[in-house]
Parts: C-alpha cells; structure tokens; sequence
C-alpha cells in the first residue's frame, strides 16, 4: 500500500463517524443516517466509505464503484461534512475489520465511531472479526424501520451493549433493495 491520504480533514481531537456499505444506489438513508449521527453525537464529518465490494452481498447486480460512487456524491450535495470516498478500493481492504485498524493506525489523532442503521446491527455477527471492530472504535446505530428491535434482540449488542450507542428520531424508509427492485419493475428495465 502507498502512502495513504485521508479523504478529508484529520487532526486531533477531530470526531469522524465511519459508514461503510454498498451505496447501490445511495439513497435518502444513507443520508439520513450519516447526518443525524453528526447532530446527535456531534461528530465533525462522516466518512462515507463505498466499498469495492461487500463480501456478504452478491457480486450479481451491484453497479461499477465509479457509478456507485457518484450516487453517493450527487447525495451528499453541498454538504462539507460528508465525504464520500473510495479508501477501501486505495487500500485493497475488503473486510471492516481491516480498515477500521488501518485508518486508526493512519490517523490515530482523530475519534473514530462507527455508523449503521439498525438494519445492518441485525446482522453484524456475521461480519468478518466484528468483535475486533467494536474493540477498535465505539459504534452508533441510528434506528430504521422495520428494524427498530434491533437493538434488543441483535447477538452484537446483547454481547456488548456498552459499545453500542442508539440513535432514535425521524425514520427515513429509503432502502437500497426496495429501490433496485423498484427499478427492475420499470417497463425497458
């Protein structure tokens, strides 16, 4: 690996929130998620980390990184405080697990915390090394629908409720797999 830069500002104190996935397609979560996590726990940016490729989704109908990518940015607009990169893909990382080490030993004055909607928390025991994770960076996850019992009943946050902190507020419906399959019902699709 060359010399790795931040996607954005980094320095000591700095809290960054980390949100990882697929982006495919970004959508109104995501934003949701990533901007309510800057309000209520008062983070300075959040890193929107498009992966190359999840391992626990089908390569079968993800759309390139560059497309995936520029959803991200055409979601984020204007706004300064989220940053949509691509590090992953710089890093040759495939699994959180390793980048979450990697940009802690890289930027290790920044305060990282790790992001999710409370659909992802269901799932996270099936994450590469996720106890290793929630060792490296506290996480937040900002309730969804339809998954708001997440919280209660995920084998994660029943083994370590104390590295978890729950967001509850406004709830953004948007869904990635709602919105793929919308557009695969589109006459021409």
């Amino acid at each position: 690996m060359s010399i790795l830069r931040p996607p954005g500002p980094v320095a000591k104190g700095l809290r960054i929130g980390l949100m990882g996935g697929s982006f495919n397609p970004a959508h109104e979560g995501h934003r949701y998620v990533a901007e309510t996590a800057i309000q209520q726990l008062g983070l300075d940016y959040v890193w929107m980390l498009v992966a190359p490729q999840n391992p626990l989704k089908p390569v079968a109908g993800m759309a390139s990184l560059e497309n995936r990518l520029a959803g991200a940015r055409k979601l984020v607009g204007d706004n300064r405080r989220l940053i949509v990169t691509d590090i992953e893909a710089a890093m040759a990382s495939r699994y959180t697990v390793d980048t979450v080490h990697a940009l802690k030993t890289r930027f290790g004055a920044a305060q990282f915390v790790w992001l999710m909607g409370s659909d992802n928390l269901e799932q996270f025991h099936r994450w590469r090394r996720w106890q290793d994770i929630l060792a490296a960076v506290p996480a937040a996850v900002v309730l969804r629908p339809g998954s708001t019992l997440a919280p209660l009943k995920a084998k994660a946050s029943r083994i370590h409720p104390d590295r978890f902190t729950i967001i509850d507020g406004r709830r953004n419906p948007a869904s990635a797999t709602a919105i793929r399959a919308r557009l695969a019902r589109m006459p021409g699709a």
